[in-house]
């Protein structure tokens, strides 16, 4: 829209559709296009698209067609054991820093197994998800698509 003519953009007057304005920018709004076919002819689409949206039924997939568990044994494998890990890991982390509380010790080997815990457990369960992508790969309808 020319910014000389229309004093505000086509997001305002989505606001106005939507009744999403304040009082004031509503009545800029309204004034603007009693005097304006332009605006009017947009804000009309606007609320045709709106009805239209607002009357499409959507239908909610079952539930058996949004299940994320993993799709093959060797990645339910790498997804259990990352997460069996990453368990082990947090049990073993607070007995450790309990155990060098009560001692008053400190040691590098808490950092090493502070890295090494977190990096083989998000790596195995990295591992699990990367595995269901390359299984569904050759399937999957939206490969293609480009933006």
């Amino acid at each position: 829209m020319d910014q000389t003519r229309h004093p505000f953009d086509e997001a305002l007057l989505s606001g106005y559709v939507d009744g999403e304005l304040t009082q004031g920018d509503a009545q800029r709004v309204r004034v603007h296009l009693e005097q304006c076919a332009e605006c009017r002819r947009l804000t009309d689409e606007l609320l045709d698209l709106r009805k239209e949206t607002m009357n499409t039924d959507f239908e909610v997939p079952e539930d058996t067609q949004w299940d994320e568990t993993p799709r093959g044994g060797l990645s339910r494998f790498f997804q259990s054991f990352g997460w069996l890990i990453a368990g082990l890991w947090v049990v073993g982390m607070v007995t450790y820093t309990v155990w060098q509380i009560a001692n008053e010790s400190e040691s590098i080997r808490f950092e090493n197994m502070l890295g090494f815990g977190v990096l083989l457990a998000l790596g195995m369960i990295i591992l699990s998800a990367l595995i269901d992508r390359l299984k569904t790969y050759k399937d999957d309808p939206y490969r293609k698509v480009q933006k």
